[in-house]
């Protein structure tokens, strides 16, 4: 009877030890505790959504934890559990009023937990033109807009359109904040974001490797529609209600306008971006 009970110890303690490492791997899942507020562990971004966090994985940027919805959601999402756990994540699985709690909004059952997002610098944006110089990259520019609303609005159209980078100024710009990836549906995750110092010398400097620089104003003589896009060309859109700082339009190539029919003056800049990147597209599809 004592050796059995000893026996019965070690295997219990043994088992307990894998439990442990399993867990400590990142690997296993554990369940949440419901009860009070869920917040995002240790201050991290919430990604959440099927597609945001399909991008994230793709890219093989590793989550520090997923939590998935627990029931038949549990089982729809087999694959992104899968994919998470092979790169590391802990998995976690949560009751759906966790998941509301933390999402406040759709979720689809799946909230990843990732580091924030850094911007690149200007180095790496001139590098990328270079590389793509043949294929007549297309880039948008946003001049002031400081809403995350707008700013993850306009990084979901660019990442549709084909864009391959946002170039931003380090100042009087949203940050790459939790929202900005929730609105941006992954985009946030595709696009690469290019911080600059001086705005005005980063348009000269496109000027000067042959990118075509179009600012969007409502003053414009140019209908969008009416300038070749095929090109490599920068897309520049204005703040919300300021439009095109001065400088800016002054490093613009040519300005362009949105025919408008209505009875209002302008567009919400995240609808106006993806009006303008997307004539691009047509004009790129036809050539």
């Amino acid at each position: 009877m004592k050796g059995d009970h000893q026996r019965g110890s070690k295997q219990g303690a043994s088992k307990s030890r894998d439990a442990r490492r399993q867990n400590e791997s990142g690997r296993g899942k554990r369940r949440g505790v419901s009860g009070a507020r869920a917040v995002a562990p240790r201050g991290l971004d919430a990604v959440h959504g099927v597609h945001a966090v399909e991008t994230l994985l793709a890219r093989q940027q590793v989550p520090a934890e997923l939590w998935v919805q627990e029931g038949q959601a549990e089982k729809r999402l087999a694959d992104i559990q899968q994919q998470a756990s092979a790169l590391g994540a802990r998995l976690v699985l949560q009751p759906r009023e966790v998941l509301d709690q933390v999402a406040e909004g759709a979720h689809q059952g799946v909230i990843a937990f990732c580091e924030p997002l850094v911007a690149d610098n200007e180095a790496s944006l001139f590098w990328q033109l270079e590389a793509k110089a043949d294929q007549a990259p297309l880039l948008l520019v946003l001049d002031g807009v400081t809403d995350v609303h707008n700013f993850g609005a306009c990084l979901r159209s660019a990442d549709a359109a084909g864009v391959i980078g946002v170039m931003v100024a380090k100042d009087r710009a949203a940050p790459l904040n939790a929202t900005v990836r929730k609105i941006a549906c992954g985009g946030a995750e595709s696009v690469p974001v290019y911080q600059v110092t001086n705005l005005a010398r980063a348009l000269a400097r496109l000027k000067d490797i042959g990118v075509q620089v179009l600012g969007a104003a409502g003053e414009a003589d140019a209908f969008i529609h009416d300038v070749d896009m095929r090109g490599p060309t920068a897309l520049v859109m204005g703040a919300e209600g300021k439009g095109l700082r001065r400088l800016t339009r002054e490093h613009c190539d040519q300005l362009v306008k949105l025919p408008m029919a209505g009875q209002v003056s302008s567009l919400n800049v995240s609808v106006a971006t993806g009006i303008c990147l997307f004539e691009a597209v047509r004009q790129r599809r036809m050539h």
